[in-house]
């Protein structure tokens, strides 16, 4: 195949457009598409990078407000080829870009001549990384992607109750505090406490404050907690009648 249009995306105008410069002096057809902030959805995005046809398009995975480039990877790999350029060392999102479709990822701090010594093995149809490396890679990936649907689950299984409670753990509130701001004894909460730890299989409150940070897990919003800090502080205003 031959390569003349390249796609620059990235969030970081001055790279972007010093890539593009150094693409143009030897000879490719090269543009840059910079992420307009929260604004530039997937879709658009992906219009922007198709729209001048490209061969092959050079993405960043980290592209600020608007988003993560894998979440393009599989749309752009129908049409053109996608070399991931990254400062991520990070193997289980560069297996993740492999995953989704991406020739190959390679360092933001490459000299110019290997990223354009990448871009030539993809003219060719010849391989840009390792076997042994991509399927190490993958291999981590499948093994995050796993943990992550085991991880999941066992969140699913705790009630309302024991999700405010491991919510106030990760706020770093003792079992006597949660109590008070909760209107119950201590011993109830630390048999919520128990039930969450024996759901979650881990055998102490800070693993599972640390598998919930891991597993980017959130407490959901407990009903009239708000007006129960209140009046925990005595800040509501006495009823009128």
């Amino acid at each position: 195949m031959s390569i003349s249009r390249l796609a620059v995306v990235d969030d970081h105008l001055l790279f972007a457009e010093a890539l593009v410069v150094a693409l143009v002096n030897v000879g490719y057809d090269a543009r840059c598409v910079v992420p307009s902030g929260n604004a530039a959805t997937v879709a658009t995005l992906t219009a922007q990078v198709l729209e001048g046809n490209p061969d092959v398009v050079l993405l960043d995975l980290d592209l600020g407000e608007a988003g993560h480039g894998l979440d393009l990877i599989t749309r752009l790999t129908s049409r053109s080829h996608v070399v991931v350029v990254t400062g991520s060392s990070d193997p289980v999102q560069i297996g993740a870009a492999l995953a989704a479709g991406a020739a190959t990822v390679i360092s933001k701090s490459l000299p110019l001549e290997q990223i354009l010594h990448t871009l030539r093995r993809v003219r060719d149809g010849l391989p840009v990384m390792a076997k042994q490396e991509r399927e190490h890679l993958l291999a981590r990936w499948r093994e995050e992607e796993e943990f992550d649907r085991d991880v999941k689950a066992r969140f699913d299984l705790l009630t309302a109750r024991e999700a405010e409670v491991l919510g106030e753990l990760m706020a770093g509130r003792q079992v006597s505090e949660i109590a008070r701001r909760s209107f119950v004894s201590e011993s109830t909460v630390r048999t919520q406490v128990k039930s969450v730890l024996g759901k979650l299989q881990v055998s102490s409150q800070l693993t599972a404050v640390g598998l919930a940070h891991r597993a980017r897990w959130r407490a959901p919003r407990a009903p009239g907690a708000v007006d129960a800090m209140r009046r925990s502080a005595d800040l509501l205003p006495p009823r009128t009648a």
